[in-house]
């Protein structure tokens, strides 16, 4: 009988040793296991989580790439508004400038319809997206789905005339409230990003400590054991 007991006790070690884990089944300490199992699940989707952010981030950087080539259509309207202002332009100099900011504020406009994985980086009225950053799902952080239209209609970019040297002024004017418009997107954009950036590395840091838990309570001392 106490061979018996030594030998399963024995391959109770053995087991113990060549796994790694104190707790191989609910027999070696069933309070332990269930702590383990709850602390396992709570780390997956501490992983999935943080993955969910770290996709959150590609998109507002998506965004941004985006809005990078909007101040450069921006920047080049007005400077077409501008070569439009000179005195000494023909009619045919001025046409050929309307003919490029209208193509300019076509492009604006199509930019509206940027996608990143099937959801639009743009939006015709702003929204806001929630993104989960906690493995319970009680805390949220939110991203928002800029308006270019608006950018576009409500400063009346695309009713611009470049021919008309008395209503050039108002139309640099309104390019400027345009670009400062978009600065503030570009803004919220990067608060955004950095919000995003430091709930990923929370998400780390849980992770990290709900694995120490868990080997706490799942690794085997391999010199007592011994």
């Amino acid at each position: 009988f106490n061979l018996n007991n030594t030998n399963t006790n024995l391959q109770r070690s053995l087991t113990r040793l060549s796994s790694g884990s104190r707790i191989n089944s609910s027999y070696d300490d069933a309070g332990g296991l269930a702590v383990s199992m709850k602390l396992s699940a709570a780390m997956r989707r501490t992983e999935a989580t943080q993955a969910n952010v770290n996709k959150a981030i590609s998109l507002r950087q998506t965004q941004e790439g985006g809005m990078k080539s909007a101040e450069k259509v921006l920047t080049r309207m007005s400077e077409l508004a501008q070569l439009a202002a000179d005195v000494t332009k023909s009619t045919n100099d001025t046409t050929l400038y309307q003919t490029e900011y209208d193509a300019l504020v076509d492009q604006l406009t199509q930019m509206e319809d940027e996608q990143f994985n099937g959801v639009s980086l743009f939006v015709a009225d702003e929204a806001t997206l929630a993104v989960v950053v906690s493995q319970d799902g009680s805390q949220t952080v939110g991203i928002t789905q800029s308006d270019f239209n608006g950018i576009v209609d409500d400063n009346t970019l695309s009713t611009a005339d470049l021919t008309d040297i008395d209503a050039i002024t108002s139309t640099i004017s309104n390019l400027e409230a345009a670009i400062q418009d978009l600065a503030q997107i570009r803004a919220e954009n990067g608060s955004q990003q950095v919000r995003l950036t430091f709930a990923g590395d929370m998400l780390a840091i849980n992770w990290n400590n709900l694995e120490a838990a868990n080997s706490r309570i799942m690794d085997v001392d391999v010199a007592q054991e011994s």
